[in-house]
């Protein structure tokens, strides 16, 4: 239609200045018929087309119910465009975020239902085992009644530790801030596991240089939970006859805590995944420490809860290094 029209205007146009001024006026005037016919292209590209463009694109807008539907009035077609390869963009990365979800859902339920199965089949062996006969035997009841207890026990610890990861995520978990000598804290934490580590011959210690208090804002019993997850770990994966010790550091409006061993370290390929849910560096040798496998994630939910940030650096068969900050309380 917009062809058909141009073309019947062109020709008179040109039929009209061949009559009234020749040859010669026609060649002349040959440019300004094409810059008419190209207006007349453009006004109903506007009317027809690009009118009908807008209306397709404020439903594309329309359909997303989160998304602002943007003002196209007075807008040209290029505009358009950019905003159609912005939505385009926009969306190509929404849909990558959906994938890594599901991935990641896919993988949280199989390594959650992975955990839960082995104390649950544990607990149901040790309970069937009593259950057919083995109660009345003096020489085991005990034993698989305090291995299923056990057990339960770990089902615990896996529930509580994601309830609190949970409420971290969602900003459920209300932080008290407060100030206290985190050196303080460290030290109180240390006399707690101190028979723990007696039992595999690892020292305890804190840095001699840090003899003052470091003074921090904080959650004490958050960070409590931090400090005693990474000594519990280093006592754990230490070697026996090893050291951990505990220093820190005074970095003008931070104070950096840092956690080090001397223990079987960390291969450089799992350094990025040690803070992830249920990883394992050692996957049979973490079971049979224990544990849920949850709390290097939880630790890293505290401290990012406090706007601060943890890193680990580490050096297979040499030992690895935990690092945190905390803002430092004004004086």
């Amino acid at each position: 239609m917009v062809t058909t029209l141009v073309t019947l205007v062109s020709i008179l146009a040109a039929a009209i200045i061949l009559h009234f001024f020749g040859w010669i006026w026609l060649a002349a005037l040959v440019p300004a018929v094409l810059l008419l016919n190209f207006f007349i292209v453009r006004y109903f590209l506007e009317e027809f087309v690009f009118r009908k463009i807008k209306i397709i694109f404020k439903l594309i807008f329309e359909s997303k119910k989160d998304k602002k539907i943007p003002d196209l009035s007075g807008v040209s077609l290029e505009d358009v465009n950019s905003k159609v390869v912005e939505w385009a963009e926009d969306t190509r990365k929404e849909i990558a975020t959906l994938k890594s979800l599901e991935e990641y859902r896919k993988s949280f339920v199989g390594n959650i239902s992975h955990e839960l199965k082995t104390p649950i089949f544990s607990i149901q062996a040790y309970l069937h085992t009593l259950l057919e006969g083995g109660l009345k035997d003096d020489t085991i009841n005990m034993e698989y009644l305090q291995r299923a207890a056990n057990n339960t026990l770990r089902l615990q610890n896996i529930v509580e530790d994601l309830d609190v990861i949970s409420r971290l995520e969602s900003g459920k978990a209300e932080l008290e801030m407060r100030r206290f000598d985190i050196r303080e804290l460290v030290t109180e934490i240390m006399e707690d596991l101190r028979p723990m580590a007696r039992a595999k011959k690892i020292k305890l210690q804190i840095k001699e240089s840090a003899s003052q208090a470091f003074i921090v804002i904080a959650d004490r019993e958050a960070i409590r939970q931090v400090i005693n997850n990474l000594l519990v770990n280093s006592i754990k994966y230490g070697k026996d006859g090893g050291t951990t010790r505990v220093s820190f550091y005074d970095m003008d409006s931070n104070v950096l805590t840092e956690v080090s061993d001397n223990g079987i370290g960390i291969d450089e390929k799992h350094i990025k995944h040690v803070f992830d849910r249920f990883y394992r560096v050692d996957s049979s040798r973490s079971r049979k420490m224990g544990g849920s496998g949850l709390g290097l994630s939880i630790v890293k939910h505290i401290i990012e809860a406090h706007d601060q940030t943890i890193n680990v650096r580490s050096t297979p068969d040499l030992g690895s290094t935990f690092g945190f900050t905390l803002k430092k309380a004004p004086k």
